[in-house]
């Protein structure tokens, strides 16, 4: 029989990786939580009309990378390529746009894109959005909200905001013709990409990868020439807001971002250490979806940052989250056994903190030991024929340099709970 495979572009996370993705979610969800943010969860599935008109028909993800299908009755669906559209949607229809809100939610997203490093066509996001505050107190605090995140992960030191703003759409537009009225007297020059999106996304050109396309658009208008007055404003502002945190950015004036709906504000976090996949979070304001979902006009703002990513660059930074257990339990026959799962269940129950993991299936005490070891346990607990008769327990170290000790069942609690302490302050 032919052996079963996963999907190309939809990868395996193994139990020896999911220690870091635990840890890496686990720390968003902190601070999100200190921040203020709610989870929302959304289907994975929406109507394909909804993306099209939220991050644009003539876009690389709507044209060519979308997971679009009719379902029964027709209607065209696909699977999500991206979280901002089905958190709009939500939030329009059940109305939570009256006041501000702050909003997170993580997980699968979709794309048909060649599969390389960094680059999956399942692939996991972890998104923030708000809604109501029109301000740049709102984008400083998601930009310096990341800055926390990205400093107890210990990733800060490896990441590079870029910032932008693209103005007014109406700013926009007139700089989109006079940016499009340039190239086309370098129109043989440009990329092949280039070519094709001139006619319908010429900004997304700005961000091009082709170093000849860079300079031509050395000689190209400015997108500052074409700003209004309000953007020049809520951009300086923001500018100040994070001078006076002490986060440090760049100002790259052809960040332009890969969506649509994107106004005034736009960011990436990016890093030299992940190769040609430099961005591992961005984001922006869209103060006009809202209203384009048939709400009523509301200021938003978000990011979502890429999972993989940022599990890539932990790994390449060798910065490790494996939780070993405390304590690992043999037992020398099937009665010690017995009363082994039973006090490794009282242990569980009475010192949560600590992690116990009791020999299954048997084997020589050697053997036990072998696993126990290879589990990375500081400690075994063993269950043997003189702990039977004399009811206590010995304790084998088998990391630090400690003294093997043979323990009541009081002392033994004792030293389990200076050990879940310790445990905790680690």
């Amino acid at each position: 029989m032919s052996q079963y495979r996963a999907i190309r572009g939809m990868v395996d996370v193994l139990p020896d990786e999911t220690p870091l993705w635990q840890m890496l979610e686990q720390t968003a969800r902190d601070v999100l939580a200190a921040h203020g943010y709610a989870e929302i969860r959304t289907p994975i599935v929406e109507s394909t009309e909804l993306f099209a008109r939220s991050i644009g028909e003539v876009t690389d993800i709507v044209e060519k990378e979308m997971y679009s299908f009719p379902d029964r009755n027709d209607e065209s669906l696909s699977l999500r390529p991206e979280g901002t559209a089905s958190t709009v949607r939500a939030a329009v229809q059940h109305n939570l746009v009256q006041s501000p809100q702050r909003v997170w939610y993580m997980g699968p997203m979709f794309r048909y894109e060649r599969p390389q490093k960094g680059r999956q066509r399942q692939f996991h996001q972890l998104g923030v959005e708000t809604f109501g505050v029109a301000g740049p107190e709102q984008d400083a605090e998601l930009l310096l909200m990341c800055r926390q995140w990205w400093t107890r992960l210990g990733i800060s030191d490896v990441l590079i905001l870029e910032l932008n703003t693209i103005g007014s759409p109406e700013a926009r537009a007139s700089y989109k013709a006079a940016l499009t009225e340039y190239l086309r007297d370098h129109f043989d020059s440009l990329d092949e990409d280039s070519q094709r999106r001139l006619d319908t996304n010429p900004l997304r050109i700005l961000d091009s990868k082709s170093t000849s396309t860079q300079s031509i658009l050395d000689g190209a208008p400015s997108m500052a020439d074409y700003l209004d007055e309000e953007s020049k404003s809520h951009h300086e502002r923001l500018c100040q807001l994070l001078d006076m945190a002490g986060l440090a950015y760049t100002i790259n004036p052809r960040l332009v971002r890969g969506l649509d709906y994107y106004n005034k504000t736009v960011f990436e976090w990016t890093t030299d250490q992940l190769g040609a996949q430099a961005t591992v979070c961005g984001g922006g304001r869209y103060d006009m979806m809202v209203n384009q979902f048939g709400g009523k006009a509301t200021p938003a703002s978000g990011f979502a940052a890429g999972l993989e990513r940022l599990v890539l660059l932990m790994q390449t930074l060798d910065l490790d989250a494996a939780s070993n257990p405390d304590l690992y339990i043999v037992s020398s026959n099937e009665n010690a056994f017995g009363q082994a799962m039973l006090e490794a269940d009282r242990i569980r129950a009475e010192f949560p903190g600590l992690g116990v993991v009791q020999h299954l299936g048997g084997g020589s005490f050697k053997s036990q030991f072998k696993r126990a070891d290879k589990s990375g346990a500081a400690w075994a607990m063993v269950f043997g024929d003189e702990e039977m008769v004399s009811g206590k327990v010995t304790l084998k170290p088998l990391r630090a340099n400690e003294e093997q000790m043979t323990l009541s069942r009081e002392e033994l609690d004792t030293f389990l709970s200076q050990l879940e302490q310790l445990t905790n302050e680690y």
